[in-house]
């Protein structure tokens, strides 16, 4: 099916609490999603067709279980920030992405502290952060990371968060 450019993509998105998360509500989390994903569809960086759909799920975790996922799927021994497992590869005709997306409450919270952010808005970086992943970018060449982090800072922009990325 061609997708013309007004056409809305679909976002279908679960969310698992594996420790308490107040503060993160399912409807918080979803904005940050619909926004990355709003905002990918706009800023494709290859002449594809638009995203069709999102099937993600966020799933929010303590230190030790973000631990297991990054020791056992990226060889590193520690619990990080955020994980993204993407299920369908995009390739240059790519137009549904299906994801999980794993974030680190404690690791989050630490790391706000220690930049001296406000909680919040670091947890609308990483949720865009990897919601961005799920769609395809990447940041593993300079020319990759600067179009990923310019548009994080567009997105996150528009919700009045400062570039996560100045100084």
């Amino acid at each position: 099916m061609i997708m013309t450019r007004n056409k809305t993509p679909e976002l279908s998105l679960a969310v698992q609490y594996g420790l308490p998360a107040a503060d993160l509500p399912r409807w918080r989390l979803r904005r940050w999603v619909w926004g990355a994903l709003l905002a990918a569809n706009t800023k494709r960086l290859k002449p594809i067709d638009r995203i069709q759909s999102l099937a993600a799920t966020i799933r929010l975790a303590n230190r030790t279980e973000a631990r297991e996922l990054n020791r056992s799927y990226r060889g590193k021994d520690h619990a990080t920030n955020v994980l993204t497992f993407d299920y369908a590869p995009p390739h240059e005709s790519a137009t549904q992405f299906m994801a999980d997306i794993v974030i680190c409450t404690p690791v989050l919270r630490q790391e706000a502290q220690a930049q001296g952010k406000p909680y919040l808005h670091h947890a609308a970086h990483l949720v865009v952060h990897g919601t961005l992943h799920a769609l395809g970018y990447d940041h593993q060449h300079s020319k990759q990371a600067l179009e990923m982090e310019t548009l994080e800072t567009e997105i996150l922009q528009r919700w009045g968060i400062e570039n996560p990325y100045a100084g």
